[in-house]
C-alpha cells in the first residue's frame, strides 16, 4: 500500500506535520479561484494505484466543502486507489436535531455527503451531543482521535497546581477525561436560570479548588460567550487568573480577544483548527490513527472495528 498525502487549502502546515510522522510523501496540488469565484485543481503528481490521504482544517467549511468534493472526485477519476479525509475539526455536528420544524439536520447532511465521496474517516474529538457515535450517521470507515491525552499532557507540564474546571454541564465529558489523565481533580459550572433573560454560572464546589489554578476546558471554543462568562466569575470569587483551553479553535469573531479582556491568564487550544492560540499538537495521534485506519481498510474491516481509534 503506498500512501500520499495531499493537503487540501489551508492546511498545509499540518499535512506536513502528519508527511513527517508518516514518513509519506506529499502531492502537490495548484489550487485557485475564477475570476467568478469558481475553483480551479489541478493535482500536479501521480496518483494512480495510491491510497491518498486529503487532509482539510474545516474552519469555514461552506466555501471549502465544494473543493473538497471535487478534489476527492478528481482523485478518484485519476486512479487513486483508496481516498480518505484527514478532518480534525468535523463541523455542523452541533447542528444534530431538528429543533423546529422544518429546520435541515445538518450534520446528517454533511455526513451523507462526506460519506459517498470518501472511503474513510479519521478526526479529533467531535461534538457528539446527541448522536451516540459517528456511525450513527457516517457510513464510512470512521476512527476519531481524543484530545484528553494531549490535553492532559499539556495542562501537567505547563499549569502549576492545576484544577480542570468545565465552563458549563456539557463540558462535563471532556473534562473528566482530562482530569482523571492529568491526575487532578475537576468541577464543572452549573447554570441557573434566574429569569427568562438572566443565567447565573454557580460553583458547586470552591472551597476544594482554593490554592489551585482554574483551567477552563471545553471542545469547542466558538462565540467565546460562555467561557468568558465563566473566566469572570472565577475572578469575581477570588481565584487565580484561568488558563483557557479548547480542542478546537474556531474563535468566530474576536473570540479569542474576548476571553483575554475577560481576564483570563491564557488562550492555548489544539492544533486541529490553524490559530495561534495552537500550543498542543494532536499530529502524532492523528498519524498513528491514519495509520491504524489504512490497515483496518485493507484488511476488509468495517467501521473501524478492532481499532483503538474506532468511531465512537
Amino acid at each position: 500500500m503506498t500512501l500520499r498525502l495531499i493537503a487540501a487549502p489551508g492546511a498545509a502546515a499540518l499535512t506536513r506535520r502528519l508527511s513527517a510522522k508518516l514518513d509519506v510523501p506529499l502531492c502537490r496540488l495548484e489550487s485557485r479561484r475564477f475570476a467568478d469565484g469558481e475553483t480551479y485543481l489541478r493535482i500536479d503528481d501521480e496518483v494512480e494505484g495510491c491510497d491518498i490521504a486529503v487532509v482539510a482544517q474545516l474552519r469555514d467549511p461552506d466555501p471549502q466543502l465544494a473543493g473538497l468534493l471535487f478534489l476527492a472526485d478528481t482523485l478518484r477519476e485519476l486512479g487513486a486507489a483508496k481516498v480518505g479525509l484527514v478532518a480534525p475539526y468535523l463541523p455542523y455536528m452541533r447542528q444534530d436535531m431538528r429543533f423546529l420544524p422544518g429546520e435541515a439536520v445538518t450534520s446528517r447532511s454533511l455526513a451523507k455527503i462526506i460519506s459517498a465521496a470518501f472511503d474513510w474517516l479519521v478526526t479529533v474529538e467531535p461534538h457528539l451531543h446527541r448522536h451516540a457515535s459517528l456511525d450513527e450517521i457516517y457510513h464510512l470507515t470512521t476512527a476519531v482521535v481524543p484530545s484528553a491525552p494531549a490535553v492532559a499532557a499539556w495542562v501537567q507540564t505547563q499549569v502549576a497546581h492545576p484544577h480542570i474546571v468545565g465552563p458549563d454541564e456539557e463540558s462535563e465529558r471532556w473534562v473528566s477525561e482530562v482530569a482523571a489523565l492529568a491526575g487532578r481533580p475537576y468541577t464543572v459550572f452549573e447554570k441557573l436560570r434566574r429569569s427568562d433573560d438572566v443565567v447565573e454560572l454557580v460553583l458547586p464546589e470552591v472551597q476544594v479548588m482554593r490554592g489551585h489554578t482554574p483551567v477552563l476546558v471545553d471542545d469547542i471554543i466558538a462565540s467565546g460567550q460562555t467561557m468568558a462568562m465563566a473566566v469572570k466569575r472565577l475572578l469575581a470569587m477570588g481565584f487565580a487568573p484561568p488558563v483557557c483551553v479548547g480542542v478546537h479553535a474556531v474563535f468566530a469573531g474576536d473570540a479569542a480577544g474576548l476571553l483575554q479582556r475577560a481576564g483570563a491568564a491564557r488562550v492555548v487550544s489544539c492544533n486541529t483548527l490553524a490559530h495561534p492560540s495552537n500550543a498542543i499538537d494532536v499530529s502524532g495521534a492523528l498519524a498513528e490513527a491514519v495509520r491504524v485506519e489504512l490497515e483496518c481498510v485493507h484488511a476488509g474491516e468495517e467501521e473501524g472495528s478492532g481499532s483503538a481509534f474506532a468511531g465512537r
